[in-house]
């Protein structure tokens, strides 16, 4: 960040009169350019560098790279990808080989280095998935360009990588040098004998990958010579300067269900607008957590908010998801119906037919529905604000705000902060859009969403209650996700003399950083074995209890 003096002078009186003395402040900013190949860690490639205070800026993988793309950048990172470079999979623009940036490529970016630059990449027998032992070559004659890298490996003779590939490098091209290989002996870490081209056939940016940190802080710093120039603050200014450019004086609509996402969107918009144009719309489904309604309608009108509709819809929803089972359904249903329902209450509100849509939309909502960057992530789940027809509508319009979606669930919290909202909703743990309807597997019923809502209430007012081992914090700012899950199963069991056939219910709780991997939260037997006891005698309808140990991947965090 630097500072300029511009001196106003008086033309009419010479070059020794000054009228003003403005100062002002323009951010200059390094940046890696990402290229986003469809990996489902592509953006998480980017927050790890962020983390670093360096910007991150992510285009898809086969866009041009002109001088204004390349304007700022420092060096280039190509990403993974679910493709094959000998099938699908995109190429970039083959200017990125002669633009005199550092390059990194990971797993599918190796590959596609390799096979651009003469090598060659072949389907591999059997799949390496998980975390793999890398073992490390270490000559005593090294590149001088190539030591700050293999520097970031330490000192061990191997170490743990996270991978996931289907493909391998058979033969390298002209001038990499191997500098460690899989426990199957495939490469794994190259580096060209010249250029500042390096590869790795693993996932430094998950936490798995043991240096994974320092090899990205090592391209980062010591091989591009990035400043760290990159704040939230800086990032705040930013999107703030681009919802008042975008908006106008338009009327802005927000789809809000009370979670943290969309809670923060809200407070980014009454800080960039006139409150008076924001409109902040929630509905209440049936779905919702409970005393959902009444919490959402407090926190919002702590943030400002001058028109804020409650929209009472349960009956709709119920009877649309009526006989449904199959998730995706489900989403799509849900979708659907909240954008009817939108458009419908909109129109009863008379707002101008240019009003904006804004959502809390966060880039793992894009990534897991298909949508990244480079439009190439395979599917993994829907997102009522991210697939249905009417958002791509006004996606494909211009009329679609979305300033989250190049953030993570905890630079969301970050950014929640900074905007002064409460501690209590900025730790609030993630709900799904779709509500209770995706944690109740099979059809969805009034029934069921009390079963579900009162044993949640449950769970989570004990996490709430209880510590951890050590007493410095509660089980609920512990755990970055719990939740209870309705199964479509019903057993058999005893309530005091009598057969009692209830339903089984699934405890889940996660710990997690970004919410793209999680572990299975690690409960003290003593905790688990008492809430489980409470939530079966205080909730009618639940016989029988389990604690999901499933963590991501291979599953998701949801279970639909």
């Amino acid at each position: 960040m630097s500072f300029y003096t511009v001196w106003h002078l008086n033309p009419l009186a010479g070059c020794g009169e000054v009228l003003a003395v403005v100062e002002f402040k323009v951010i200059f900013m390094d940046k890696i350019l990402i290229l986003d190949f469809g990996s489902q860690t592509t953006a998480l490639i980017g927050r790890r560098i962020r983390e670093m205070g360096v910007y991150a800026e992510i285009i898809g993988g086969g866009s041009a790279l002109t001088g204004g793309t390349l304007s700022e950048a420092r060096g280039i990172v190509l990403s993974g990808s679910p493709e094959s470079v000998y099938g699908a999979g995109l190429a970039p623009d083959k200017h990125i080989y002669d633009c005199g940036l550092p390059l990194l490529g990971i797993c599918y970016g190796l590959q596609r280095m390799t096979a651009d630059m003469g090598g060659v990449v072949n389907a591999l027998p059997k799949w390496e998935y998980g975390g793999v032992e890398v073992r490390m070559d270490r000559p005593a004659a090294v590149p001088p360009h190539v030591k700050p890298f293999l520097a970031a490996f330490g000192n061990e003779n191997s170490f743990t990588a996270w991978m996931s590939h289907g493909d391998t490098l058979t033969k390298l091209a002209p001038g990499f040098i191997e500098y460690g290989t899989s426990l199957t002996n495939f490469p794994a870490v190259l580096a060209h004998e010249s250029k500042k081209w390096f590869g790795v056939q693993f996932h430094p940016e998950v936490t798995h990958t043991q240096h994974g940190a320092d090899i990205l802080a090592a391209f980062v710093f010591d091989i591009c010579g990035c400043a760290k120039t990159w704040t939230m603050e800086n990032y705040l200014a930013g999107v703030t300067e681009e919802i008042r450019r975008r908006a106008g004086e338009h009327p802005v609509l927000l789809l809000i269900s009370g979670g943290v996402d969309s809670a923060v969107a809200g407070a980014l918009l009454l800080t960039a607008l006139d409150p008076e144009q924001v409109h902040l719309m929630y509905m209440d489904t049936g779905l919702m957590r409970k005393n959902e309604t009444s919490l959402v309608k407090t926190s919002l009108e702590k943030l400002g908010a001058r028109h804020l509709h409650i929209i009472h819809c349960a009956d709709e929803f119920f009877s649309a998801l009526a006989g449904i089972t199959a998730p995706e359904e489900k989403r799509k249903i849900i979708g659907d119906l909240f954008i009817t329902i939108q458009e419908r209450e909109v129109a009863r509100l008379g707002l101008s037919a240019s009003y904006f849509l804004a959502q809390g939309t966060l880039y793992t909502d894009l990534i897991e529905s298909g949508k990244g960057v480079g439009n190439n992530a395979r599917l993994i789940k829907s997102h009522h604000n991210v697939g249905t027809p009417l958002v791509e509508a006004k996606r494909r319009a211009g009329r679609l705000i979305e300033s989250l979606d190049k953030l993570y669930k905890d630079e969301v919290r970050v950014l929640g902060r900074l905007l002064k909202l409460d501690e209590s909703v900025v730790k609030r743990h993630p709900f799904p859009g779709p509500g209770l309807a995706v944690r109740i597997l099979g059809e969805v019923t009034r029934e069921k969403c009390e079963i579900l809502r009162n044993a949640d209430a449950v769970f989570i007012d004990e996490l709430k209650k209880r510590r951890t081992a050590d007493g410095t914090k509660t089980l609920y700012d512990d755990i970055w996700q719990a939740f209870v899950v309705l199964l479509p199963v019903r057993s058999v069991g005893v309530a005091g003399d009598s057969r009692k056939y209830g339903w089984v219910a699934a405890l889940r709780a996660v710990t997690s950083a970004d919410g793209m991997t999680a572990g299975v939260y690690p409960f003290q037997p003593k905790d688990l074995l008492e809430i489980s006891t409470l939530i079966t005698n205080s909730v009618e309808g639940i016989g029988r209890l389990t604690y999901d140990i499933s963590s991501k991947p291979p599953a998701t965090i949801e279970w639909e």
